[in-house]
């Protein structure tokens, strides 16, 4: 009888474990990159809507825009957002942005969200609250620091029920 050698290779298949495990969350700075990609999208249609309707004008000369023109440019705004990234949320809940620091949003089980839920939900009421002079900012804010949580879920994660990984 032969004894087995404790110092042989294993026999079962043995992977190395890796920081890109399908369930990792995304990292903060992770986050932050991918917000900061999609603003530098977003001014390339914001800078003409601004020129447009006298944004930057009112803003070095003092002037609060009227009430009308800060709800129109929100919506096209949002619009745009819907144009430029409702495709890839739609195909695997990445914004430009997400796509390129390498990215997703995910519902608590890893898969895809639906997409009414990312624009309505996650999207959508962020946009809207931050329509609100003064108070809109703070909870903006507020929504933003929740991702100093442990599990690193905004609030508005929170609301549509995801959470967002690393591809």
């Amino acid at each position: 009888m032969s004894t087995p050698n404790p110092y042989a290779p294993p026999k079962s298949h043995v992977a190395d474990v890796t920081d890109n495990a399908p369930d990792t969350l995304a990292g903060r700075w992770q986050r932050f990159g991918a917000v900061l990609l999609d603003a530098l999208v977003a001014v390339v249609w914001a800078v003409p809507l601004w020129l447009k309707f006298g944004v930057l004008n009112g803003i070095t000369s003092g002037q609060r825009q009227p009430l009308h023109t800060t709800i129109l440019l929100g919506v096209l705004g949002y619009l745009f957002f819907v144009l430029v990234n409702g495709y890839f949320l739609k195909k695997n809940g990445q914004t430009i942005g997400k796509k390129l620091v390498g990215i997703r949003i995910a519902t608590l089980d890893g898969g895809v969200p639906e997409l009414w839920k990312l624009l309505v939900l996650r999207y959508g009421l962020v946009s809207f609250v931050a329509l609100i002079p003064f108070i809109g900012a703070m909870l903006c804010l507020i929504d933003d620091l929740f991702i100093f949580k442990d599990d690193r879920r905004t609030v508005h994660d929170l609301i549509a029920g995801t959470k967002v990984l690393r591809v």
